[in-house]
């Protein structure tokens, strides 16, 4: 029986996915309980979430012990070892996909970080990671940085569904939105079935809140003080208008009525960082119809538990959150400089998880040799 708190989240319209995955999550069934019993419809991975799976326990060793019998390299065994969690979990959550005609039951998996400034280089890994996963619920992440940008559209363009990542500025989520919108265009001048193509946009929250809150100490100031732990929900409402403008007509309206599916924005980075704030802020104040909420698990539970949710918590908050902005500019906080910071931090942050998840997988295939 499904919980009542995330069933009613379910009900508002937010698609919960759960930010994580591992090959202990899948072969116990705990994947499939998160779906029965929490109203689970999708997961995202990252190279830190990878890295500390294969970190724990010991439901890779049969995996390992094979991929080292046959030589292969650290690399080469990443590729197979994540690529097989995807694909075993796409096929979990295959029903979920049939029932939602294509919307969720979407299991993510990253590019390569190293890739974040090589377009070419993304949309080939992007292609080898759909080609080899080869389920139509899969997605891959690309981060939305400038020359992700091109990436996504082609990415589009061949009818992988996408999952854009580590959005923090209105300005770069609307450059991804037209990213996405030109990749359609393509893919239909191409002839492929637009229905067939997803894609989410990522809009990052906690880490915001975080880096704004730090300079909002060093000013220090009343006025300054007053503002905290405010612009992450803010900046993510202010998304979800975008979107909603983005949608309405215009150039994805031709789109639409071709069958097109508009690019859901979806809340990332929902666990919250301090701990003085509900544990969940980012869940119940981003509530709204059309999103996705992917958390992780501890945030979950929390949300099942307890999440005080009162319905639309956006839609009517356009002008306080646009106030609320201003009100970070006046006190001397540069918004840009900010956006820009936390892109620069999230790519250099799973370029290092990225070693992390080689070197783990590097040492447990010397030591099954």
């Amino acid at each position: 029986m499904a919980n009542s708190k995330t069933a009613e989240l379910s009900a508002i319209g937010v698609s919960i996915w759960l930010d994580d995955l591992s090959r202990e999550r899948i072969e116990s069934g705990g994947l499939q309980r998160l779906i029965d019993q929490k109203n689970v419809v999708g997961v995202t991975t990252n190279p830190t979430i990878f890295a500390s799976a294969l970190a724990k326990g010991n439901a890779y060793d049969s995996k390992v012990a094979e991929l080292a019998a046959a030589g292969t390299s650290a690399t080469d065994a990443v590729f197979e070892i994540t690529t097989t969690d995807v694909a075993d979990a796409c096929d979990i959550f295959a029903p979920v996909h049939r029932a939602s005609k294509g919307v969720d039951g979407r299991v993510s998996i990253e590019v390569e970080p190293g890739l974040a400034h090589d377009a070419a280089g993304t949309i080939a890994a992007a292609r080898q990671l759909w080609t080899k996963i080869g389920k139509p619920n899969a997605m891959i992440k690309i981060p939305a940085t400038v020359e992700g940008l091109e990436a996504i559209t082609e990415t589009i363009a061949a009818g992988i569904s996408v999952n854009v990542t580590l959005i923090f500025s209105l300005a770069r989520h609307q450059a991804v939105i037209d990213a996405y919108l030109s990749g359609l265009e393509k893919a239909q001048a191409a002839g492929i079935d637009l229905s067939t193509i997803e894609s989410v946009a990522s809009f990052f929250v906690s880490r915001v809140d975080t880096e704004i809150d730090k300079r909002l100490e060093a000013v220090g100031t009343d006025d300054a003080l007053a503002l905290k732990s405010r612009a992450g929900i803010a900046n993510a409402q202010l998304a979800y208008q975008l979107f909603e403008q983005q949608f309405a007509g215009g150039r994805a309206r031709a789109l639409l009525d071709a069958g097109a599916n508009k690019q859901r924005p979806l809340w990332a980075s929902t666990g919250v960082k301090d701990p003085s704030l509900p544990d969940t802020l980012y869940v119940t104040e981003l509530a709204v119809a059309g999103v996705v909420n992917t958390m992780p698990e501890k945030t979950l539970d929390a949300t099942a538990d307890h999440a005080p949710l009162h319905g639309d918590a956006v839609t009517a908050s356009y002008a306080e959150a646009r106030s609320l902005l201003d009100q970070l500019q006046a006190v001397g906080i540069d918004y840009d400089d900010v956006t820009a910071l936390l892109e620069k931090e999230g790519v250099e942050k799973f370029i290092v998880s990225w070693g992390e998840l080689l070197d783990t997988v590097a040492a447990a295939l010397e030591a099954a040799q």
